[in-house]
């Protein structure tokens, strides 16, 4: 008997996005990203004070500015690509719905599933778009869900996708976009391979976050036809004052540039789209840090976002779960 591709969905998730470019919207959607247990372990009483009187005030306008220099007529690039993503991957999937949800801000999951079971979907392919596992990222999804099913009487199968820091096409593309990228600016002196950093002690207590990182570089160096020891793995977004996972990329660039070294690209393996991480921290404010301490030539890698090679990893990965 064949498998009933119609009782299949699928659905897809990122992390979110603001609604508008100012400080209102900014505001309301870093309210809600920080106010997630799994993302600020601290005293819930400290901490709701601390955000709602000082951090969200202080840090809204200044982050409101910063994304309106990658907004875009359209909107936010991540959910544009997100969408576009979804778009792309639906027309390979055919019969098979597929649904869109944020784990915070616009479009909520909890809508995606209810679009996906008013579909009469009975098994729902889950695939969060963070390729490494983080307690911070993928787990979020996982409570999520778990938490809106316990509002309906008849629950679907659930079929998560965990992470994909080393399937083997995954690492392929990653190789053709940086091989895309030396065609075109030339051969680097150092090739880095950014990740959205955690907060150290999430490590300490378990979070494998890391480990899932140098998997994916390690397998990238393994592949990739250049000197291993001219890539360098190193983590960006630091928030707050705690120890972060390091290297930092920042002060890595800005080593590299007192040390004489003109031409670096650069690669964020773990954004699935391109967003205010790698457009405004990556392509512009540590591309001027590296110019400023001497370096000449920069180039950021873009994200797969919805190319084409991106979406055939999609399908693959979801066509493995039916």
């Amino acid at each position: 008997m064949g498998v009933d591709i119609k009782r299949y969905g699928v659905l897809l998730v990122n992390l979110g996005t603001p609604k508008a470019a100012n400080t209102e919207a900014v505001k309301k959607f870093l309210a809600e990203f920080l106010s997630d247990i799994r993302i600020i372990n601290f005293s819930p009483i400290i901490w709701k004070l601390l955000l709602h009187l000082i951090i969200l005030p202080l840090r809204s306008p200044k982050l409101a500015k910063l994304y309106e220099s990658i907004w875009t007529k359209e909107g936010s690039p991540l959910l544009i690509y997100s969408l576009q993503q979804k778009i792309e991957l639906k027309k390979k999937l055919s019969n098979i719905p597929v649904e869109l949800g944020m784990s915070y801000g616009m479009l909520p999951i909890s809508e995606a599933i209810n679009k996906l079971l008013t579909k009469k979907v009975e098994n729902i392919i889950i695939l969060p778009l963070y390729p490494q596992y983080s307690n911070s990222t993928t787990a979020v999804v996982f409570d999520m869900i778990i938490k809106i099913l316990k509002k309906y009487q008849i629950i679907p199968r659930i079929n998560f996708i965990r992470s994909y820091a080393d399937h083997p096409y995954y690492i392929e593309i990653l190789k053709k976009s940086v091989e895309l990228s030396f065609k075109k600016y030339g051969i680097p002196e150092r090739l880095i391979l950014s990740y959205h950093g955690i907060p150290k002690y999430y490590e300490k207590k378990g979070d494998i976050y890391p480990k899932q990182c140098e998997l994916t570089t390690y397998l990238f160096s393994k592949l990739i036809k250049f000197p291993t020891h001219q890539i360098i793995m190193a983590y960006q977004s630091k928030f707050g004052y705690r120890k972060w996972t390091k290297p930092y990329t920042n002060t890595i660039l800005k080593f590299l540039a007192k040390n004489n070294i003109k031409h670096v690209q650069i690669l964020c393996p773990g954004f699935s789209v391109d967003s205010l991480e790698t457009l405004w921290e990556i392509s512009i404010r540590n591309k001027d840090l590296f110019l400023k301490y001497g370096g000449e030539q920069f180039h950021y890698i873009p994200a797969l976002n919805a190319t084409k090679n991106h979406i055939i990893l999609m399908t693959k990965l979801i066509i493995n779960k039916i």
